[in-house]
């Protein structure tokens, strides 16, 4: 399995966003193929930082997941709107 924590560091201006694009990204991706768990937290103490968790079965299920339109709609809101941080765990 591989486990994902997306950091993500958002200005106020934009944080509505970018939470609309982190959440309907988790809507689509739980029901993709081999997605185990995919959830998005925003933080109590840090009014600005989100955190994306996803767990997929294996490689291949996190590639086709990457090659999605959601994911390639939603990152590249993320991507231009945010700071990110990837932590990547495989076990």
């Amino acid at each position: 399995m591989i486990r994902l924590n997306v950091f993500i560091s958002v200005e106020d201006v934009n944080l509505s966003k970018v939470l609309d694009a982190a959440k309907e990204l988790t809507a689509s991706s739980v029901k993709e193929d081999g997605c185990i768990a995919y959830d998005v937290y925003e933080s109590a103490t840090r009014p600005n930082v989100l955190l994306i968790c996803e767990t997929w079965k294996d490689s291949e299920a996190l590639s086709n997941h990457e090659k999605g339109a959601s994911f390639i709609k939603n990152s590249a809101i993320l991507k231009e709107f945010t700071n990110i941080k990837l932590e990547k765990f495989e076990f």
